[in-house]
């Protein structure tokens, strides 16, 4: 009988500097050189070589909190400078890997596994509802930069392997041209999705001039793509805002999404086909395509609107940045930023990686050399773009009366997240924008 070889010991993976032990170290050395003050020259990575005994490429892995070490060179580094290491001032490399991995600027949308996704309930049960009924439709709306895109895709990967097929289809994805014809519009639409679904396009084999396009479409999805998928269809439909600037197209393609909820309420032949498909429907503004209520697939199914974070949402948050003095960190971004997802998730990346700290931070928030110097810039040029935009926010900045103006105007204002609604009024959306425009735009008085 052969003997069996002892399998290697595992090598532990080792640790990293915690944000805690690397403000103690920092500490420690400023104490060293007797300097008042944090801003003064830092140790070279020769000199704390000199002092820990430990080689420049070790203590350069150690500063930079990313690639593991072993306890004990973190123990000399603390020796070096009279301290006792304590378990805070680490975390072990599991731990460390995963918040690594998170640690890059926030953009656009989270991956499905972030531990940076904070639920806002009730709204995620709502949308794992509304896609568990038969022919369900469910509404997301709230402004740019909120959390929606985030939000779909965490309720899809909840669903996807489950019996259940999805689709995410952005409508920015179509060219302008695509929108210049319903017709060119719709075979998009079933082209696009077909594709997703890894079906082959039968659009130009299954459409028929002698009909309508709306009828054309709906045909297609019920003999091509119904039929063909097993168990559920999810059809999550982002940036519907874009067909509002086609009202011709808008109106029939909304339209013919109201008529699909109604087909799987029918109770005929049919009806089972059209239950197989629930849809998101995810937007940024209000509608101001003139639909009559029967017509319109918004006025039907579930309405999420997405709140941004409140103070204990951005706690939580921070903790998983591991910051300290979470409570106060939390206020002072509520105050300035009204809880808005994507902004919130800068600032805390910033503190995460720096040394500054909020009350820091905040006195330079609204430049645009500041951490959201691009996001304002580009939000300036956005808003002078549009004459009727910016008469209309100066009008908010003056906190002049806007109750009169045209609903197109006052809901591209609030999908922008420029502005909220505050009875018949609008006010600036956050403190942020606010100071920011005040100072941008002139001849406000």
């Amino acid at each position: 009988m052969l003997e069996k070889t002892p399998s290697p010991a595992k090598r532990k993976r080792g640790v990293l500097l915690s944000q805690k032990g690397w403000k103690r170290l920092q500490l420690a050395e400023q104490h060293m050189r007797g300097d008042s003050t944090p801003s003064s020259k830092s140790y070279t990575l020769q000199e704390l070589s000199e002092l820990t005994g430990l080689s420049p490429n070790t203590l350069a892995r150690v500063k930079g909190r990313r690639i593991p070490v072993d306890l004990h060179t973190l123990e000399s580094y603390f020796r070096a400078f009279s301290l006792a290491i304590v378990p805070e001032d680490f975390m072990d490399s599991d731990m460390g890997s995963s918040f690594g991995s998170m640690m890059s600027i926030p953009v656009g949308q989270l991956p499905l596994d972030s531990p940076l996704y904070i639920a806002r309930s009730p709204v995620e049960s709502i949308c794992a509802d509304g896609i568990g009924q038969p022919g369900g439709l469910i509404r997301i709306k709230a402004a740019r930069q909120m959390g929606k895109t985030s939000l779909v895709a965490k309720t899809l990967g909840q669903v996807r392997g489950q019996g259940v097929s999805t689709v995410m289809l952005s409508l920015r994805l179509a060219d302008s041209g695509t929108f210049q014809d319903l017709q060119r519009f719709l075979k998009w639409f079933c082209a696009v999705v077909s594709h997703n679904l890894g079906l082959a396009s039968q659009v130009e084999e299954t459409w028929d001039d002698l009909f309508g396009a709306s009828y054309n479409c709906t045909h297609y999805f019920e003999q091509v793509i119904l039929k063909h998928v097993k168990g559920p269809l999810v059809l999550a439909l982002d940036e519907v805002d874009v067909v509002f600037d086609y009202p011709e197209i808008a109106s029939d393609f909304l339209s013919m999404l109201r008529a699909w909820y109604e087909k799987a309420r029918y109770g005929d032949g049919s009806s089972e086909l059209w239950q197989k498909l629930r849809m998101i429907l995810v937007h940024s503004t209000e509608v101001y395509v003139p639909l009559s209520l029967a017509h319109s697939p918004f006025n039907a199914g579930w309405l999420v609107e997405l709140p941004g974070f409140n103070v204990e949402q951005i706690e939580e948050l921070a903790r998983h940045y591991r910051l300290e003095q979470v409570d106060l960190v939390a206020n002072t971004l509520l105050e300035w930023l009204g809880g808005n997802p994507f902004m919130t998730h800068l600032a805390l990346y910033h503190l995460s990686q720096s040394d500054s700290s909020i009350t820091t931070m905040v006195k330079h928030l609204d430049s645009t050399d500041g951490i959201y110097g691009a996001h304002l810039r580009h939000q300036m040029w956005e808003l002078q773009k549009d004459a009727e935009l910016l008469a209309a926010f100066k009008l908010v900045l003056r906190k002049e009366d806007t109750s009169t103006l045209e609903p197109r105007i006052s809901y591209k204002l609030q999908s922008k997240g420029w502005v909220r609604a505050e009875g018949s009024q609008l006010v600036p959306g956050c403190r942020l924008y606010e100071t920011f425009f005040r100072k941008a735009l002139p001849n406000l008085a």
